[in-house]
């Protein structure tokens, strides 16, 4: 099963807790031995998903949107970000320098081309820029690719 991830950051941390027991639950029940997870490993729902993937004995493959993407990220995330990046079985490029809107979107056209479900840490309402969350899930669902929401019930960002 090959397990894509896309999902909104700077969550409370409330929230924070509620969506990674959510993660935690859904990779659980699937055989690690044949779980691939797919991320861009951005901080939030990418890494702990990614965390959890790898916890559980799957293999990590990463989509790196952008050659300067690490630098876009949060400082205090790029342990997380490199420790990940060294544990990934395949990396994905989409050939772009600057980690721009553009670059994301790219990104996440690839990983959801990669995957046989999208899972998405989506609170259902519109992205607040392009290549947002709500437009990985409106490109999943144009090709075909299933999408499997995951947001605590009555949560807000």
């Amino acid at each position: 099963m090959r397990v894509g991830i896309t999902g909104h950051r700077g969550l409370s941390d409330e929230v924070e807790r509620k969506v990674r027991e959510l993660l935690e639950a859904a990779v659980s029940p699937h055989d690690g031995a044949d779980l691939v997870g797919v991320s861009c490993i951005a901080d939030g729902p990418d890494a702990w998903f990614a965390q959890y993937v790898l916890a559980h004995g799957g293999r990590l493959e990463v989509v790196l949107p952008a050659e300067q993407y690490r630098e876009s990220l949060p400082e205090q995330h790029w342990p997380v970000y490199d420790e990940l990046m060294s544990r990934a079985s395949e990396v994905h490029r989409t050939g772009m320098g600057a980690s721009d809107s553009a670059a994301h979107m790219a990104g996440s056209e690839i990983l959801v081309g990669l995957v046989d479900e999208l899972w998405a840490v989506w609170d259902g309402k519109p992205a607040w820029g392009y290549g947002g969350t709500a437009d990985v899930v409106a490109y999943a669902e144009r090709t075909g690719v299933p999408v499997r929401i995951l947001w605590p019930e009555g949560a807000g960002r």
